[in-house]
C-alpha cells in the first residue's frame, strides 16, 4: 500500500508541478494584459464628416461672409475714392500755393523793407504750411497703400475660399 500511495504521491507532485508551470505560463501571458488593453484601444483622432455635409458648410459659411465682404469692398472703394479726390485737392491747392509763392517772389523787388519783411513772413508762412501739406500727403498715400494692400489680401483670401469650394 506505501507503494501505491507513493505512486499517488509522486503523480500528485507531478500534477501540481505542471499545474505551477501553467500558472506562471498564463501570469506571464495576462500580466502584462492592461498595457495591451490600453494599446489595443481604439481611439478616434479624426471624425468622418461625408462630403454633402463638407459643402452644405462651406456654402453656408460662404453665404454669410459675402454680404460682409462685399460691404467692405464697398466701403474700401468708396474711402479709396475719397482719398483720391482729397489727393487731388491737395495737389491742386499745392499748386496754387506754388503758384502764388512764384507770383510773391517777382513782385517783391517793387515794395520798400516793410513790404518785403511781410513777403518774407508770408513766404515762410506758406512754406510752412507747403510742408504740412506734403506731409499730410506722405501720410495719406501710406494710408491709401495700406488700405490697397488689405483689400487685395482680402480678395486673395475671397477667392481661395470660393476655390476651396
Amino acid at each position: 500500500m506505501a507503494i501505491a500511495l507513493e505512486g499517488c504521491v509522486s503523480s500528485l507532485r507531478s500534477s501540481m508541478q505542471l499545474l505551477d508551470s501553467s500558472i506562471a505560463i498564463l501570469d506571464s501571458g495576462v500580466n502584462d494584459f492592461a498595457r495591451l488593453s490600453k494599446v489595443l484601444q481604439t481611439t478616434r483622432h479624426f471624425e468622418l464628416v461625408s462630403e454633402q455635409d463638407l459643402q452644405a458648410a462651406q456654402s453656408s459659411l460662404l453665404a454669410e461672409i459675402r454680404p460682409e465682404v462685399d460691404s467692405l469692398l464697398s466701403r474700401v472703394a468708396n474711402y479709396l475714392d475719397k482719398l483720391e479726390r482729397r489727393e487731388q485737392s491737395l495737389i491742386a491747392k499745392c499748386e496754387l500755393q506754388e503758384g502764388r509763392l512764384s507770383q510773391g517772389g517777382s513782385t517783391s523787388g517793387m515794395g520798400n523793407t516793410t513790404s518785403r519783411t511781410t513777403t518774407s513772413g508770408s513766404n515762410a508762412l506758406e512754406e510752412l504750411k507747403t510742408k504740412q501739406l506734403r506731409q499730410k500727403k506722405e501720410r495719406l498715400s501710406y494710408a491709401v497703400g495700406r488700405l490697397e494692400m488689405q483689400a487685395s489680401q482680402r480678395e486673395r483670401q475671397l477667392r481661395k475660399s470660393m476655390a476651396a469650394q
